[in-house]
């Protein structure tokens, strides 16, 4: 008897790379090797599978004894859950004019959420408790969406990262204003091994009351997990997971893989990696005549300005994106499986094309 073969096919090569975003890359093998394991036979539905209740274990060793874990689909969804569980119909919630729940989520935390976003500009996207008190007024007017939430991004979307003393600071200013604090951690892992210390250095530690964790940008098919750090700083997450489309049936397949990067250190490996490269090609490109690096690289993230005409060539060559196209700014991200090559591949073509 013949073996039977897969239809599947590649449709792609594997071998290009870009810098575009590191949700580009595709699954690291342990994660996949975890999903092949998870896969065997039957498990109960909806969350109440042996790896979802192992999840919660392993939470609880990076973000503490109290620390819950939902898992959802992805990062807006994860945000979306987790800041309408942390506030009330009238509620707003203040963040940095660049936050992602801002600019990048189609409008789903205020239309999908029901609740009003207070924008603060930041020059570096990290809020203060001075620039908080821009928009943290108002709690008695009606007539103004009140202030609940202080949400902040880790690393931010500039690739810059707080410190654990700036967060705590934002933690204490916001809970003395009796607002709470949730934290955007798409990039958590980058921004810990940036950091050198453990993820709860800056989150429970410090006063954060809700995370997201993103898994996706580390190396995760999909899968994020809204982590409830203070159990009285949310209502009803179950409930509002399902109601915002984020439950799924086959829950243990996020589950693990959220397993497969935190049980160990394969979280830290790969952003440790990524935060590398991102080093690696900033080092490339400074000193080239015409290119001016924007912001700290202090993540995976390299924020750069250079001719428009330049950047256009070059995205013939790798991809990445425009972050603003009139002031001809662009964003080079780094991945898990970002090489040293790919990186001198990208530099050398960028000299190319600037010294046409």
């Amino acid at each position: 008897m013949r073996a039977r073969t897969t239809a599947a096919r590649a449709h792609h090569d594997p071998g290009t790379r870009g810098f575009a975003s590191d949700n580009y890359a595709g699954a690291h093998p342990e994660v996949l090797a975890a999903l092949a394991v998870a896969n065997g036979g039957h498990q109960i539905a909806y969350g109440d599978d042996e790896y979802t209740d192992h999840l919660q274990r392993v939470m609880h060793g990076h973000f503490g004894p109290t620390a819950q874990a939902f898992p959802v689909f992805n990062g807006t969804g994860a945000n979306v859950v987790a800041l309408q569980a942390m506030t009330d119909r009238w509620g707003a919630v203040i963040c940095a004019e660049s936050a992602h729940i801002n600019v990048d989520e189609g409008g789903a935390p205020e239309r999908v959420g029901g609740l009003k976003l207070l924008t603060v500009p930041t020059p570096d996207g990290k809020l203060t408790p001075e620039l908080v008190d821009r928009q943290a007024w108002g709690f008695d007017d009606e007539h103004r969406a009140m202030p609940q939430v202080v949400s902040i991004t880790q690393n931010t979307e500039l690739g810059t990262v707080y410190t654990p003393d700036e967060i705590r600071a934002l933690c204490e200013h916001a809970h003395e204003r009796g607002m709470k604090v949730h934290l955007d951690g798409a990039r958590i892992s980058n921004a810990a091994a940036s950091l050198d210390v453990p993820m709860r250095t800056f989150t429970n530690t410090v006063g954060v009351d809700v995370l997201s964790y993103g898994g996706t940008k580390n190396g995760a098919i999909f899968g994020e997990a809204v982590v409830v750090i203070d159990p009285d700083a949310v209502r009803e997450m179950k409930r509002l997971r399902k109601l915002s489309m984020q439950l799924s049936s086959k829950m243990r397949f996020v589950s693990v893989q959220l397993e497969a990067l935190l049980a160990g250190d394969l979280w830290l490996r790969n952003a440790r990696h990524s935060n590398a490269m991102a080093q690696r090609l900033a080092d490339g490109v400074r000193g080239v005549d015409g290119v001016e690096i924007l912001h700290p690289v202090q993540a995976n993230a390299v924020f750069a300005r250079l001719p428009h005409d330049v950047s256009v060539r070059l995205q013939q060559r790798f991809r990445f994106y425009f972050w603003d196209e009139a002031a001809g700014d662009v964003r080079w991200m780094c991945a898990f499986d970002t090489t040293e090559d790919d990186v001198d591949a990208f530099v050398q073509a960028l000299k190319e094309e600037m010294a046409r």
